[in-house]
């Protein structure tokens, strides 16, 4: 297997709507990223989306968009992982280039929320005859999650404020963020219940974007850019299906194993990592993978985010571009905005978000309730 860096990045402004058609959206970001690349033609164009199918009644977009890139003739594929699709595209683009199967290949994610109606669609990433038959989705599933770490760890009622306090904060300086608002922790509890205990603060929005990389061989990088970043491990592990199968529903087992078998393939120590994007599409998910994978004890995640351990200056920053929760979580899309994001601050082109000294930086991502975990780890 080759070693596999990433050589250019594109992104577009995340969006409650864009007027811009799937295809379009897609194709812009791959033009941008080529661009970046300094590239006119690749190999291989490998696509998360999850939603297409339902919202814009569209299958088969993989091709629809090389064929709106002018990208005719190469190889173009769709992959899922409920949630954690961009993931699996970003994945799934690092094996072809590994393998030798392709010298340039672009993980894309593009994803549409603004159409039709994206919470019964999202909660088919459940189990549907054991979960949706019975009104669950993603955010009553999540919700189960905190009131039951509430009811074991005695957790107050405003013990995870910060993240969506930290998450906006770091936003404010991001211009493809959707969130411009800074929030208080009053903001962040006047916020209505939308399924008792999570608050609308506790929750990532529904919008539109898309992201996409150019990976290539690492020992050909430079050759693209003077500052490639490579990706040192690519990972996948599963769990229990529902929740109520899982020993213990509170560690995420999936998160646990891809994280050591990552850290493993990297030979990195979770703390030489410099920045975590973590899946915080709820504030309970960011709180429970923190545990999960050992940057706190059992019971004490949210403490991390009390402290303002997880803040820019913290020994664990997240989210530093304000995250799923500010930036925003158009599903295929948004690892690989995180991907996008990591490559800046590795290259220290971040900003005022920018964090200190960066070398390590890893993403993990959530497929439906911690069903299915992709952790990468990137370096320079």
């Amino acid at each position: 297997m080759r070693e596999v860096s990433i050589v250019g990045i594109g992104m577009i402004p995340v969006r409650k709507q864009y007027e811009k058609s799937l295809r379009e959206m897609g194709a812009q970001v791959i033009r941008i990223a080529m661009e970046d690349a300094g590239i006119d033609k690749v190999d291989s164009l490998i696509v998360g989306n999850m939603l297409s199918d339902e919202l814009q009644g569209q299958k088969h977009i993989a091709t629809l968009i090389a064929d709106e890139a002018g990208l005719i003739g190469i190889e173009a594929l769709q992959v899922r992982a409920a949630t954690a699709t961009g993931a699996a595209a970003l994945r799934m683009a690092y094996l072809s280039v590994a393998s030798g199967d392709a010298d340039t290949a672009i993980a894309l994610g593009v994803e549409q929320m603004s159409i039709g109606q994206p919470t019964p669609a999202l909660a088919k990433a459940l189990d549907a005859k054991y979960e949706v038959a019975v009104g669950a989705n993603l955010i009553s599933r999540n919700a189960d999650l905190m009131r039951l770490y509430i009811n074991k760890y005695g957790m107050p009622e405003n013990g995870l404020a910060n993240f969506a306090i930290n998450a906006h904060a770091n936003a404010m300086h991001n211009s493809n963020a959707l969130f411009h608002k800074e929030m208080t922790r009053e903001s962040v509890m006047n916020s209505k219940i939308i399924h008792p205990p999570i608050r609308l603060m506790d929750c990532s929005p529904i919008c539109d974007g898309a992201a996409a990389v150019i990976l290539a061989p690492t020992d050909e990088a430079r050759a693209y850019t003077s500052q490639p970043v490579h990706i040192l491990a690519s990972s996948v592990a599963t769990d229990r299906f529902r929740v109520e199968d899982r020993v213990d529903p509170l560690m995420l087992a999936g998160a646990r194993l891809s994280a050591i078998r990552a850290s493993r393939r990297a030979n990195v120590n979770r703390e030489d990592v410099s920045l975590f994007e973590v899946h915080d599409a709820f504030s309970i998910m960011a709180c429970l993978l923190l545990e999960s994978i050992g940057y706190a004890r059992r019971g004490e995640g949210w403490r991390l985010a009390e402290e303002k351990r997880i803040f820019q200056g913290g020994d664990i920053p997240i989210a530093t571009m304000g995250g799923l929760k500010a930036r925003g979580h158009p599903i295929g899309a948004t690892a690989l905005y995180q991907t996008c994001e990591i490559v800046l601050q590795l290259t220290e082109r971040a900003g005022k978000n920018q964090i200190a000294d960066p070398k390590i930086g890893l993403l993990q991502s959530v497929g439906g309730a911690a069903s299915t975990v992709l952790t990468h780890i990137f370096g320079v």
